[in-house]
């Protein structure tokens, strides 16, 4: 049995729903399956969405054992969502200092060992949304609308980030998800 066929089937997933959830063509997940070894993009997403190491699904393709595979899952860090959760809230201290909205998560996640990539999601949005606030802020000042547009362009854009890291906590605590999270990690 190949290596993602018993990973898949160890978390009670369809080709269909693990097509869906990574965004790799049923056939591709198929062809994985039957022998071909997963690589670049497809080992990264077929591995993030499966919550496992890349290494998991590489090299020897074919596993003796179920018991293999399982014991190497339970290996892999186990995800603690309230200490999630705390990552993800941690960045609200972006409101005191910009910078800390990505240190302090980058920082809880390695003293509180959730190296999995939900806490990698989180400081990931988090890195896009400081390179993108200065772009928005700088457009704004650039249309030359006045002092007033610019204070609420400034409120905005923080309060966006408020949002965002909001509804992710609330989306931790009901599916055991994030909701706003992007196709790549930056870290």
């Amino acid at each position: 049995m190949s290596k993602l066929k018993a990973v898949r089937e160890q978390k009670n997933l369809t080709q269909e729903e693990l097509s869906e959830k990574s965004k790799i063509s049923v056939r591709t997940i198929q062809r994985i399956e039957a022998g071909t070894e997963p690589k670049g993009h497809t080992l990264r997403a077929l591995a993030q969405t499966l919550d496992i190491e890349e290494s998991l699904l590489q090299n020897a393709v074919t596993v003796s054992t179920d018991e293999e595979i399982t014991e190497s899952i339970e290996e892999s860090p186990e995800i603690n969502y309230s200490l999630i959760k705390m990552i993800n809230l941690s960045s609200l201290l972006f409101v005191v200092l910009p910078p800390l909205n990505i240190l302090v998560p980058l920082l809880l996640m390695f003293t509180m060992k959730q190296k999995n990539s939900f806490a990698r999601q989180i400081i990931s949005v988090q890195m896009l949304w400081t390179a993108m606030a200065p772009i928005v802020f700088m457009l704004g000042i650039f249309l030359k609308l006045g002092r007033p547009f610019t204070l609420i362009l400034m409120i905005l854009i923080v309060l966006s980030n408020v949002f965002i890291i909001l509804r992710n906590a609330a989306e931790i605590d009901r599916n055991k998800e994030l909701y706003f999270r992007l196709n790549f990690s930056m870290i």
